[in-house]
């Protein structure tokens, strides 16, 4: 009876969570370095391994097209990514959707100065329009997306110029530019650099999809079940891990959602074609 029991029991820890010779590898593809990424995510590493039982270990990439390298090469089993970056990883590597990362207040919008001459979209017209980073969901495609949806097609009924942030907001001040895309949070970062400055918003686009996990496609069963049932069943213990990174505060208030299909990212294949790109199989940069 005794060895009965215990064969059980030896059964039971087996089959309780994967058993792995190797950990499971996680990256984030806008932090650089491996120690950059310790501070933002060490406290999440911890988490997930508690929260799946699985060995995890943070592994730095240089660059989006890095990433998708380690996933097709099996260097890299999971990676965090944005939006944008998403469609082209999905194309080049075929990873499989983990679970969403919601940002909240996450739009794009259409910034111009409160006494300024631009009062509606119209007014926009054969003016230049500054964008931040080129390929950037909530800086350069989400914005043009906004204007495209009110109607304004890009580079022909305005001009696009690509400048920083802070490089834009003076421009705007000077008149050199008639407005600026960006998002919410980054709007109020311009309203508290430029403090005597007013601003208003013109165009407000919808949310923009969510930074989404992936897993490179030939990952295990196992493993991609124990961490797509972690996120659901220990979510708000990830969630405040992550919240331990200055960089993530920018999930505050948000959730992890695991009702997430290919199709729901249709809306930044759209962003794309608005700047005149019409495949996804290259990082637009």
């Amino acid at each position: 009876m005794i060895r009965k029991f215990a064969a059980a029991l030896a059964l039971t820890l087996a089959t309780a969570v994967p058993v792995l010779a190797d950990p499971v590898k996680f990256a984030v593809t806008d932090i650089e370095g491996l120690e950059a990424l310790q501070q933002e995510f060490g406290a999440f590493e911890v988490a997930l391994e508690e929260a799946t039982g699985l060995e995890i270990e943070l592994y730095p990439v240089a660059s989006r097209t890095t990433a998708v390298e380690a996933l097709n090469s099996g260097q890299v089993d999971l990676v965090l990514t944005g939006p944008a970056e998403y469609v082209v990883m999905k194309e080049l590597s075929q990873s499989k959707i983990v679970v969403a990362w919601q940002r909240p207040d996450y739009f794009a919008q259409i910034a111009v100065l409160a006494d300024g001459p631009i009062r509606s979209i119209e007014d926009l017209k054969g003016k230049k329009v500054a964008f931040g980073s080129v390929g950037s969901t909530s800086q350069h495609l989400g914005p043009a997306q906004a204007l495209a949806d009110f109607g304004l097609k890009y580079g022909t009924d305005y001009e696009p110029v690509i400048i920083s942030r802070n490089v834009a907001a003076e421009a705007l001040t000077r008149g050199d530019i008639a407005a600026i895309g960006l998002n919410f949070g980054h709007l109020a970062s311009v309203r508290e650099a430029f403090h005597d400055k007013a601003f208003a918003v013109i165009a407000r686009g919808r949310d923009l999809p969510n930074d989404i996990l992936v897993a490179r496609k030939d990952i295990s069963d196992d493993v991609f079940n124990a961490v797509r049932d972690a996120f659901a069943a220990k979510g708000n213990e990830l969630m405040q891990a992550v919240l331990t990174g200055e960089d993530n505060k920018k999930f505050r208030g948000g959730f992890f959602l695991t009702d997430v299909k290919d199709s729901d990212y249709d809306y930044v294949r759209s962003m794309y074609r608005t700047i005149g790109v019409e495949t996804f199989t290259d990082f637009v940069n």
